[in-house]
């Protein structure tokens, strides 16, 4: 497998759509682009699970040998970024985009059929740092259809959308470098295509943007209850 097919570098500044209006953030030149139509290799870094090429798309699934979800990680460090991609159920009880600070989590936007939730994550699992929700969407995805998700970060603001679901925080633990952009899946499979990282700037009207949308922790719906997997490790 070539690198050069799951790597594409170009200094050529990408505009949002024609019909999609900037949200946190201006993106900036492409830093990491991949459709995830080839079978997973370099630099892609295999922590947990099977990871496997099906229907043309990357396919996660965890491996009840693992005791831990499935996770695949780019060695990428990331100043402020967008990133896209989209997934579609397969049979999978949960699905995440996880950034990771130089030691442990940061922020992530975890996924089930029946929730989309924006957090900051845990910092130190042990200690005595805490997740924060800013938000827990309910929620109706479908297995077998196609949905798109954005998280875009920049200096210490954070914002997650999947569909037309979106949310926003800040935290000083998104002023620290940001490293290791994955996706982890708990559960049977869940597929990715059509993955894109970019460099950001503050949106100007970002103010106006902002006011649009619900305030950390106003829209806090009740955790799902936890089935099959629970006690095991975040990925």
């Amino acid at each position: 497998m070539k690198l050069a097919s799951l790597l594409l570098l170009t200094a050529v500044s990408a505009a949002p759509a024609a019909d999609e209006k900037p949200l946190l953030a201006i993106p900036g030149k492409v830093i990491y682009e991949n459709k995830l139509d080839t079978a997973p290799g370099a630099p892609w870094k295999i922590a947990k699970g099977k990871w496997e090429l099906v229907d043309g798309v990357m396919r996660g699934s965890e491996l009840e040998a693992d005791n831990h979800g499935a996770v695949a990680r780019l060695p990428n460090q990331l100043s402020n970024f967008i990133i896209e991609y989209e997934f579609k159920l397969e049979g999978a009880r949960s699905t995440s985009l996880s950034i990771n600070a130089l030691k442990d989590h940061m922020a992530r936007i975890a996924i089930t059929p029946r929730s989309v939730t924006i957090q900051r994550d845990d910092n130190d699992h042990e200690g005595p740092d805490k997740a924060v929700v800013f938000a827990r969407f309910p929620a109706e995805l479908s297995p077998g259809v196609w949905h798109k998700v954005r998280l875009e970060m920049v200096d210490d603001k954070m914002l997650g959308q999947v569909g037309e679901l979106t949310a926003w925080g800040t935290s000083e633990l998104f002023t620290t470098p940001k490293a290791a952009p994955g996706f982890t899946v708990g559960g049977e499979s869940v597929d990715f295509r059509n993955l894109v990282i970019r460099e950001a700037t503050l949106n100007p009207a970002w103010e106006s943007v902002m006011a649009t949308l619900p305030k950390p922790g106003e829209k806090v719906a009740p955790a799902p209850a936890k089935g099959k997997g629970k006690g095991k490790k975040k990925e």
